[in-house]
């Protein structure tokens, strides 16, 4: 919503003049948030855990998803970045393969891109073609003895080059999935609250028959302050909580970090940000297009907001020999 929006100073200052303390605490404003949050989301994912950042809500949907399934291994894309703890360098191919290497329990499914990868845009079926890709990890995985407990995914890979997943590629990824016991995790991080223009959530480009069995928010819930969100089902929550062992997070969902996370939302509607989104989006993507008829190198265009600097990118593929793709 921009830097040093004066409603999110304000709405930090206002509540840091009252009181700022650690989640041991009740305050109103935590139960308040969450029901505002959940209005934004399906009504599937009603239970709610607050943290600090996306790293943390990443480490947590891993918790999460082991706890239920009872499995152990994980599917992610090629080219992911899901964080920096060691957990989730783990399931990061962009990081794990500068370090320790993949791990046993970790399965790379190829980008579903469909202007260089496997199945392109004159494929009949891309999307089957790609969630078929998951299918024969799982089987394979199976054949070594090895289950598994999720599917993670951002609903927009951002760090794969800002990839558009062809409709129906998740639906028919968490059928197979939901199959072998697993579940599907939705990572908002970098493009949920409403930065996709259409619809307030990425997954949702998917149609309104697919719903993730967990979402991770970070970044953009609160303007840049520390808040971080799990989204989940009440099936989920409680066999993670059937364990006794319940889960801390001293400043998570903290008065201030609250406050500003309904600021953040009431500046969204209020200024109409996921229209504006919209609006503005489609304007630069008609100009960049028309740059494309112009310039024969240009192979494929994306755009889309990221939060690291609160800035735009543009991608602009190239139309390379095969041999200079690096």
């Amino acid at each position: 919503v921009g830097h040093c929006h004066p409603d999110i100073v304000k709405a930090a200052h206002e509540q840091n003049q009252l009181l700022n303390t650690n989640s041991r605490y009740l305050h109103d404003n935590l139960v308040d948030y969450a029901e505002r949050l959940s209005k934004t989301l399906p009504e599937k994912l009603c239970l709610f855990y607050f943290l600090n950042s996306g790293s943390e809500a990443n480490d947590l949907a891993l918790r999460l998803a082991r706890q239920y399934t009872k499995h152990e291994d994980v599917i992610v894309l090629d080219h992911a970045y899901h964080g920096h703890l060691t957990s989730l360098i783990d399931i990061s191919p962009y990081k794990f393969r500068n370090l320790e290497g993949q791990k046993e329990w970790v399965h790379v499914a190829p980008v579903p891109d469909t202007y260089r990868g496997l199945y392109r845009e004159d494929h009949e079926d891309s999307a089957t073609a790609y969630a078929n890709e998951v299918k024969n990890i799982i089987e394979q995985a199976h054949k070594r003895g090895r289950k598994i407990a999720a599917f993670f995914v951002e609903s927009l890979p951002s760090v794969g080059g800002q990839i558009i997943p062809p409709a129906g590629y998740f639906q028919k990824v968490a059928e197979h999935v939901h199959k072998a016991g697993g579940i599907f995790i939705a990572d908002e991080i970098q493009v949920g609250f409403g930065r996709v223009g259409k619809h307030f959530w990425a997954f949702q480009l998917q149609g309104d028959d697919f719903i993730p069995d967990i979402v991770t928010m970070g970044k953009p819930i609160g303007n840049g302050h520390p808040i971080a969100c799990v989204a989940t089902t009440r099936e989920i929550a409680e066999a993670f909580a059937a364990t006794g062992v319940e889960y801390f997070n001293t400043f998570g969902g903290n008065p201030v970090s609250c406050a500003i996370g309904l600021a953040v939302l009431d500046v969204i509607e209020k200024e109409q940000l996921q229209a504006h989104a919209t609006e503005v989006g489609n304007f630069l993507m008609k100009l960049l297009k028309e740059q494309k008829l112009k310039h024969p190198i240009i192979g494929d265009v994306r755009y889309q907001c990221l939060t690291y600097s609160y800035s735009c990118f543009l991608f602009a593929s190239v139309k390379l020999n095969p041999t200079d793709l690096s």
